[in-house]
């Protein structure tokens, strides 16, 4: 498997924004295929390409980085910025004497905003652009329809996709191309490297470190909880650290999109909701890494299954979220009586719509509880909820709601 043989729905996005933007970051964790794409554009394009990575090039950005960022050609490339952060002053000072749109582009494998040391966020002057790893879509070359189909008032997408049973394999495979690029066998082996590389090369840019040996064993821990809620005390009892100091390995986990916290969702109706987040890894592919699953463990463990098929279609939704035209920002939903949402989407200020995941191939009334609550909470604002299962016939189960089959989130 090749990078380029894959679009990535991204693209066009990436194309407006260097059509009016000085300079645009494509931000996102290692070996996502950020230096590919931008790449990719920029052949087409007349980018000149620099990566930071590349000791010469770093030490002359970090010793004179006015002269390099005046050295560069009209278009230039800028990879792994996070790098040399010496460079986004005198980026702006360039952009704010001539602001061609797409004059720079750069990638970075943490969140550059969060850096301390980067002392210019050249806010408007800066378009960011989130790649994450492949999508199923992006995989399959078929078009990103489901959040539209969610959000359809008519439900109007009818067919019905073949089941897949290779639904697990793909949970396994994750979505890093160069772990893709692997025989099955060798792609856990990938994913461990990755995570050890990671975070001795990068870990210890962004923030000072007490116990780096802490850090393997801390995304280890949150693997086996994603898609539960997160308790910060629960994991530093495993650890001779304090709390304050597991949550700072945990935002700094984040930073280098390794995990995430899924915020909740709330209502001024609702009274009694569970304002804690929900921890979620980026990437299942790494989660099984960490944790030795294989297609029989997982099998066997259909409450660890459910959880790491709720953290594989939450990332296919903003995989697809990153490409589309518009905003979607993501919650879950909870109350105190046990009812919830795995997945909450808003699209815009006026409507939401729920996404419930369940690891097998049946589903009854009584799941469709906690969306029939937030369908309630939201009133017309509700545009729809889905019950994502293993099974291969979409099913109506009232008003807006339906059981929908896994695979359609890419068939």
């Amino acid at each position: 498997m090749t990078d380029n043989l894959y679009q990535r729905h991204i693209e066009p996005r990436l194309m407006e924004a260097l059509a009016d933007s000085p300079a645009v970051l494509i931000q996102g964790p290692r070996q996502c295929g950020k230096t590919t794409l931008a790449r990719t554009v920029g052949e087409s394009e007349g980018y000149q390409y620099f990566t930071f990575d590349d000791e010469s090039t770093r030490s002359y950005a970090t010793e004179d980085p006015r002269g390099f960022v005046k050295s560069l050609s009209d278009r230039a490339i800028l990879d792994e910025a996070q790098l040399a952060p010496g460079i986004f002053p005198s980026i702006k000072l360039f952009i704010d004497q001539d602001r061609v749109p797409g004059r720079f582009m750069l990638t970075g494998s943490v969140n550059l905003l969060q850096m301390r040391s980067i002392k210019e966020s050249l806010a408007g002057r800066m378009d960011i652009v989130r790649l994450h790893p492949f999508s199923q879509n992006e995989l399959e070359r078929t078009p990103p329809r489901f959040l539209d189909f969610l959000f359809a008032s008519d439900s109007s997408i009818r067919e019905e996709p073949p089941f897949d049973e290779r639904v697990i394999r793909r949970v396994l495979a994750g979505g890093y191309p160069t772990a893709l690029r692997r025989a099955p066998t060798r792609r856990a082996n990938w994913h461990q490297a990755y995570i050890e590389t990671l975070i001795e090369r990068d870990a210890s840019i962004i923030m000072e470190i007490q116990s780096l040996e802490t850090l393997p064993r801390l995304l280890k821990l949150a693997a086996a909880r994603t898609a539960q809620l997160l308790n910060v005390n629960n994991l530093a009892a495993s650890f001779q650290l304090n709390r304050l100091t597991i949550q700072s390995y945990l935002t700094l986990l984040e930073k280098m999109f390794l995990l995430e916290r899924l915020s909740p969702w709330y209502n001024n109706h609702l009274k009694r909701l569970v304002k804690t987040p929900k921890l979620h890894l980026s990437d299942t592919g790494v989660i099984c890494a960490l944790l030795g699953l294989n297609a029989e463990a997982l099998h066997a463990d259909r409450p660890l299954l459910g959880h790491i098929l709720e953290t594989f279609a939450l990332q296919e939704l903003k995989r697809q979220a990153s490409a589309h035209p518009q905003r979607h920002d993501f919650h879950h939903f909870r109350d105190r009586y046990g009812l919830e949402v795995d997945i909450v989407i808003q699209r815009g200020a006026l409507v939401a719509a729920g996404v419930e995941v369940k690891a097998s191939a049946t589903v009854v009334n009584a799941d469709f509880k906690g969306l029939r609550k937030l369908q309630e909470a939201l009133g017309e604002k509700f545009a729809g909820g889905a019950l994502l299962y293993t099974g291969d016939r979409i099913i109506p189960f009232g008003d807006k709601l339906h059981a929908v089959p896994l695979a359609f989130l890419w068939t």
